[in-house]
């Protein structure tokens, strides 16, 4: 049995630990609010822009830009969403463990990768895949500037030929106990279908519509890899909450363990004080008798 000493140490070590858990599931929690506000306020210019290309390419039918056209070929590009930091429950591993079973099976292999976050940059180059480019050390709410190398990387990669089709990956935020890792086609562009408004009828184009595509398309490929990074960093710090929140219950836990081991230590060097004086007098009491 371990000394009461040692016992009272790791009581109060897991309590040092238990303070820190605390503070960074309070610390989580604010940034977790501030990544769905920035989720919620970029909604509204993507909409804008899907309506946009709705309709200049209704206007555009007999243009076919290359992000339009489907080729033939599993070649693949992925764009790894992950997060720089750990703490974060299984977040980083669900997602690039999909990303591999989907490299292998849907494209056996032959796909390189653009990462954005230090975790699934890191596991990739162990595992000796291709990496294009890779950015990390993203702060929390970033701009849109900051992941543009990236994603012209990878657009350079598909406008010079060597992949056929440009994969988003990242975890979507649902809810703040549910996080979904999600990889979709990114390149070649899918345009939702419009809800019947009349082709053009609320613009006029200055210049033609096709100049505007040519403009538009790479825009918002960077408008959906940008709100992958948002949905990704509310993920990771509705993750993170839980994950500090389970570690703080876990610690409690243990100190009430700890504590009540304590006590039983405690209460045996008691009860062997007790029989040692009680042995004692009785020894003295047969001597003098």
């Amino acid at each position: 049995m371990p000394s009461l000493r040692d016992v009272r140490r790791r009581i109060r070590s897991v309590q040092n630990t238990q303070k820190i858990t605390k503070a960074m599931q309070v610390v989580s929690a604010t940034k977790m609010r501030r990544a769905q506000q920035a989720v919620q306020a970029t909604r509204p210019y993507a909409e804008k822009m899907v309506e946009v290309l709705q309709t200049t390419s209704q206007l555009a039918r007999e243009y076919r830009h290359p992000y339009l056209e489907r080729r033939e070929g599993d070649r693949a590009l992925i764009i790894v969403i992950t997060t720089d930091k750990g703490l974060c429950g299984a977040l980083n591993a669900n997602l690039l463990r999909a990303v591999n079973r989907y490299a292998m099976e849907r494209h056996r292999g032959h796909v390189r990768y653009v990462t954005i976050g230090r975790k699934g940059r890191d596991l990739l180059v162990r595992l000796g895949r291709e990496i294009v480019a890779e950015v990390s050390n993203l702060r929390d709410r970033p701009g849109v500037g900051v992941v543009l190398p990236a994603i012209r990387a990878a657009l350079d990669e598909y406008d010079e030929g060597r992949v056929d089709v440009i994969l988003l990956a990242y975890t979507r935020w649902v809810s703040t106990l549910r996080q979904e890792p999600l990889i979709r086609p990114l390149v070649p562009i899918e345009i939702p279908a419009g809800e019947g408004r009349q082709a053009g009828g609320d613009y006029l184009y200055e210049p033609e519509p096709e100049a505007v595509l040519d403009e538009l398309l790479p825009r918002y490929v960077e408008a959906q890899v940008y709100q992958a990074v948002l949905e990704n960093q509310a993920s990771e710090h509705s993750a993170r909450m839980i994950a500090m929140q389970n570690a703080t219950n876990a610690a409690g836990d243990m100190i009430r363990s700890l504590t009540l081991t304590a006590n039983k230590v405690r209460q045996a060097t008691i009860t062997t004080e007790l029989m040692e004086i009680v042995s004692g007098a009785e020894a003295l009491r047969g001597s003098a008798g």
